[in-house]
């Protein structure tokens, strides 16, 4: 299988040969990893027990797929990665943002599945074959899971579907069998020594919906036009392609977190996920955690670091796809070791997700008001611009940026931030909503009403309606 040349320039027609069905498997068989069945743990490290821990992930899935799925119809018609797509309403340079946003998200998320992955592949190997589990191994696991992640992710899109094919089936026969494995030792109680987080029911029960529920889907935001841009506008009607993206995140996002709820309670997990999950496991379930925790970390982070480097590509036109996935293949490992090495889990995790929701929900509204103000209509030569290290084009604006939407994210994001309650930080504003964290809310209204005032006056003057596909 050759290596795939593209970066974030225009697919052309000829090579847009996915459909929804390749959409569903990548979004499904990616997220059956350890790095997404953490998050089911959180709920239970907050203090919830299980119908409360269920609900709150439910309920945040369901409404961060509302919010992220339509974005997937932004690439289908531009044939360009979503951050590349952004150009369209932030300026050519001003979808920088969008680059910025993605590329800190798919880090973080990154780093989370390698480090989760590689603390439970060396936790089963210590108690199936005695491995030492010092620094040294612990280093040796994490390198190698991060060296098969950057074969996949430099291959590109092409392996990833294949890979994610074969995971959506392995993955899910390895989670049945794990039900079986930990279904003697399920309780509904979370344990006893983790009280409710923030103190009271509805506050935790909020934040494990933003941290454990809502945080899933917003990962995608930049995301799905990396692979909705190998769809063919042709052959696929937008409706189906939402539909398939709306399925494949609550299967792919749903199952493997309800799945960590499970297990979390079942191991007694409070403040650690990896170590009980692997020391309550069955013996006869050691050999399938240890594929599940090797496998399932490679495809999911591959997808990941895959999208960090059209995100560097996008940030360094200069740099190929190539060498800018090695670069943040470096970064998200060196983050790895910085988060077994010197990080409290729930804490790194919860604040993580939380501050990076904050500023990426204002761009994701901007960008779904954007598409919507130009009926879909795009000019795919003009979003390109910057890539061939041009001038001008119906997204020039000033100098490269569109100063209305850049305000509105800035202050959806400023607002976002100071709004945050976070293990390592709160922000200013949680006084006007009773300690609760409504950042999710509360950036995403900043910014889309102040992009909407803005814009109210000035109808948007699409270009013809021609797509990368005319």
């Amino acid at each position: 299988m050759p290596i795939e040349q593209h970066g974030v320039d225009t697919i052309p027609e000829a090579e847009r040969t996915s459909g929804p069905r390749d959409l569903m498997s990548i979004l499904v068989g990616s997220n059956l990893c350890l790095g997404v069945i953490v998050f089911g743990w959180l709920p239970v490290s907050f203090g919830l027990g299980l119908w409360p821990a269920v609900s709150s992930i439910v309920a945040g899935t369901v409404l961060g797929v509302a919010v992220t799925a339509p974005l997937a119809l932004v690439s289908l018609r531009t044939a360009t990665n979503l951050s590349t797509s952004s150009g369209a309403f932030f300026g050519v340079r001003g979808r920088l943002v969008g680059s910025v946003v993605g590329l800190l998200l798919s880090l973080g998320y990154t780093a989370l599945t390698l480090w989760i992955g590689g603390d439970v592949v060396l936790g089963t190997l210590s108690r199936l074959f005695d491995v030492p589990t010092g620094a040294g191994a612990h280093t040796f696991v994490y390198v190698l899971l991060a060296g098969c992640t950057v074969v996949a992710a430099v291959y590109g899109y092409r392996l990833l579907l294949r890979l994610s094919r074969v995971l959506a089936l392995g993955m899910t026969l390895l989670l049945v069998l794990g039900i079986v494995a930990y279904a003697g030792d399920f309780t509904t109680a979370p344990p006893p020594d983790t009280p409710y987080l923030l103190g009271s029911f509805w506050p935790t029960w909020l934040l494990s919906a933003v941290a454990a529920g809502l945080s899933g889907p917003i990962a995608f935001i930049t995301l799905l036009g990396d692979y909705t841009r190998y769809v063919s506008p042709r052959r696929h009607s937008p409706r189906s392609v939402w539909r398939a993206t709306c399925a494949g995140l609550l299967a792919g996002l749903l199952l493997p977190q309800l799945f960590g709820t499970f297990t979390a309670l079942a191991a007694r997990a409070g403040t650690d996920y990896a170590g009980p999950l692997v020391g309550t496991a069955a013996p006869w379930y050691l050999l399938p955690l240890l594929v599940a925790a090797g496998a399932g970390s490679v495809g999911n982070a591959g997808l990941m670091l895959y999208s960090m480097g059209l995100d560097l590509d996008a940030i360094v036109p200069r740099a190929t796809r190539t060498t800018a996935t090695l670069v943040v293949a470096a970064v998200a490992t060196a983050f790895v070791f910085v988060g077994h090495f010197a990080w409290d889990a729930q804490s790194a995790m919860t604040s993580f997700v939380l501050l990076l929701t904050a500023i990426g929900t204002p761009w994701a509204v901007i960008t779904l008001m954007g598409h919507l103000r130009c009926g879909g209509a795009y000019d795919p030569e003009a979003l390109q611009v910057l890539n061939r290290r041009a001038r001008g084009g119906a997204y020039w604006f000033r100098a490269g940026w569109e100063p209305r939407a850049t305000a509105a994210w800035a202050l959806g994001a400023a607002v976002g931030l100071a709004s945050v309650s976070t293990p390592l930080y709160e922000g200013p504003l949680l006084a006007l909503t009773g300690g609760v964290d409504c950042s999710f809310i509360l950036s995403g209204l900043a910014g889309g009403l102040l992009y909407a005032a803005l814009t109210a006056l000035s109808p948007a003057t699409a270009p013809e309606p021609r797509t990368a596909a005319s």
